[in-house]
């Protein structure tokens, strides 16, 4: 007779083990979905360390000029 599907709190090890090789989809979707929220926290300091640097933001408006604004003349409607 087949072993009882174990709890995971009972043994999380062992379930561990277990849904790794019966249920491979479900157990590698919540690896992989567990380690964003990982990377999230640990890559920025990784990369500064190295060297990276992070991009000037882009312009999000024109700069208006300083002064007064000439007024325009000719091609008027």
């Amino acid at each position: 007779m087949s072993n009882p599907t174990p709890h995971f709190w009972a043994g999380p090890l062992r379930y561990c083990r277990w849904a790794a090789r019966e249920r491979p989809a479900y157990f590698w979707s919540i690896i992989v979905g567990g380690a964003g929220p990982a990377m999230l926290v640990t890559v920025p300091p990784i990369n500064e360390r190295l060297g990276y640097k992070r991009a000037p933001p882009i312009p999000l408006t024109y700069p208006i000029p300083p002064g007064p604004r000439k007024t325009l003349s000719g091609y008027d409607d």
